[in-house]
């Protein structure tokens, strides 16, 4: 017998894991606003499905997968690039960053880090985002996107190439 989530439990697990979603979010958009409205709207259809979830210990990578959907969603609708703020790279930790004790040639590897992203198509951020921000393995990721592991994979690697091409200047 299936076991479904209560609205209760549904919205106490949406909270412990507030953080991690709106970085998956932000991370799309680079706009706080933004990001929260996607939040608020994958948590609504997230609300609406909850009874198609299997079982409530996936509750967390199913969210994710609404949560990447509604920003790529989000992005398409809007078609343009989110304008990002004078004093901001456009992730979710860069005020953390910014007011760290990190050595200067650290904080400035991370930001050319982020502004590398910048330059991958939503399916390859996807990827990037869930493998190495959010420590997804590629299986969990292929399930997540319903797609083969071998696409996660290729995806992934040729995102890694891109970065690695953006940042050398090659």
């Amino acid at each position: 017998m299936k076991r479904h989530l209560g609205k209760h439990e549904f919205a106490d697990k949406v909270m412990e894991n507030r953080k991690r979603f709106y970085c998956i979010a932000y991370s799309y958009v680079k706009n706080e606003q933004d990001a929260l409205d996607i939040i608020s709207e994958a948590t609504c259809k997230g609300l609406l499905h909850l009874k198609e979830l299997d079982k409530a210990e996936h509750l967390v990578t199913w969210m994710t997968r609404i949560i990447v959907n509604t920003s790529i969603d989000f992005i398409r609708k809007n078609s343009r690039t989110a304008a990002l703020p004078e004093d901001s790279k456009g992730y979710p930790d860069d005020a953390d960053l910014r007011n760290s004790q990190a050595e200067e040639p650290e904080r400035e590897a991370l930001m050319d880090l982020y502004n590398a992203m910048d330059i991958l198509d939503p399916e390859e951020r996807t990827c990037i985002v869930l493998r190495y921000f959010e420590a997804y393995n590629f299986r969990e990721i292929a399930e997540m996107l319903k797609m083969p592991e071998s696409t996660v994979k290729s995806r992934t690697y040729r995102a890694l190439e891109k970065m690695k091409q953006h940042m050398t200047g090659g």
